[in-house]
């Protein structure tokens, strides 16, 4: 039972994916606040060009 224990800690077969996942969050967070700011920006400027048409 104790070998079973010992083998199933040092196990590490699964971790790359959740670092993987974790990274892939990261980014995907990063992009929705960028676009979200940047997509106000674009849209005000594109008001201004209209309204001074």
């Amino acid at each position: 039972m104790n070998q079973l224990l010992k083998s199933l800690l040092k196990d590490e077969s699964g971790q790359d994916l959740i670092e993987y996942g974790l990274i892939a969050a990261l980014i995907a967070l990063a992009a929705i606040g960028t676009m979200t700011t940047l997509g106000s920006k674009i849209s005000n400027e594109f008001n201004a060009l209209g309204s001074s048409l």
